[in-house]
């Protein structure tokens, strides 16, 4: 919207309406009705908008629960990436697409740091359907000409992440543990070791890449890693608590197939998109945990 964008968002039909992060600019955008699942509404969004870029940031994202809904998580996040492909190629093979792809396609990693040229190995039905979605942007990019390029984006976080996330899991209960509110957090691989940047900057990413002259397939990370603990450590601490005394594992957060270690090289977006992650892991810690206090102050308030 800052750059003067006319701002399409496309939501899926459920019963209770679930527009409470976009309240504060819902009268700027428009919105529109349609499903991943379901090609007809696509290709008729796409015919009504007209869009010039279109980013395709939706999926079935819960690791988790692609473990417990494998078939539903891959006609979304797999099959859904086809169908918005064919809407495009249909009604107009000259709008630029963006697929969020992610760091899970990497999975039980083949080398440290992962590169675009890293092989994958999905470690789940989510990082599968991932994998899936990757090639088939890539190939409607080679077959028919079409600017598909692919954000490979590792973990990124911010105030606004959902309280199941691991990330936000934690900064809510800091917040809630510090307020009185609760006294414990159960937490699943403490050394789980993950590349953590901010929402902010990686949507930057992704806005480049469709400005760029060619559409190519691009790591976005901060080319550091942390663990659970660290995470931990830094989120308690900054409201003067320990996290020993309040955190404890629990076998039932533990994946099937772990997930022990992602960092990403962004060289390629550095040197091509002149990209830089501004948000250091601290300070994003940081910045989560003072918004969940402020949330937090105002539920008692």
């Amino acid at each position: 919207m800052e750059k003067g964008y006319e701002v399409y968002g496309m939501y899926r039909r459920s019963s209770v309406e679930t527009f409470g992060r976009i309240d504060h600019i819902k009268d700027k955008i428009n919105l529109i009705c349609a499903d991943l699942t379901d090609q007809s509404s696509l290709n008729e969004t796409v015919k009504t908008v007209g869009p010039d870029e279109v980013y395709n940031l939706a999926a079935q994202s819960f690791v988790p629960a692609s473990w417990t809904q494998p078939t539903l998580t891959g006609s979304v996040t797999a099959l859904g990436v086809t169908r918005i492909l064919e809407a495009i190629r249909h009604v107009n093979p000259k709008i630029k697409f963006y697929q969020a792809s992610s760091s899970e396609m990497f999975g039980k990693v083949l080398e440290t740091p992962q590169t675009e040229k890293t092989p994958f190995y999905p470690r789940s039905p989510y990082g599968v359907s991932k994998v899936y979605a990757f090639w088939m942007t890539k190939n409607y990019r080679e077959s028919y000409d079409m600017f598909c390029a692919n954000g490979i984006l590792f973990n990124h976080e911010s105030e606004r992440r959902g309280k199941q996330f691991v990330t936000r899991k934690i900064t809510d209960s800091v917040a809630r543990i510090k307020l009185g509110l609760q006294k414990e957090l159960a937490l699943g691989n403490l050394d789980a070791r993950r590349d953590w940047g901010h929402a902010r900057d990686y949507v930057e990413a992704m806005w480049l890449m469709l400005q760029h002259s060619k559409s190519d397939d691009f790591v976005i990370a901060t080319g550091e890693t942390h663990s659970v603990k660290e995470f931990c450590e830094v989120a308690f601490d900054h409201v003067g608590l320990n996290y020993e005394d309040h955190v404890k594992t629990d076998p039932k957060f533990l994946r099937p197939a772990e997930v022990d270690l992602l960092v990403g090289d962004p060289s390629k977006a550095k040197k091509d998109l002149g990209w830089e992650p501004k948000i250091k892991f601290k300070e994003l810690v940081k910045i989560m945990v003072d918004s969940d206090l402020e949330k937090c102050k105002k539920e008692l308030r």
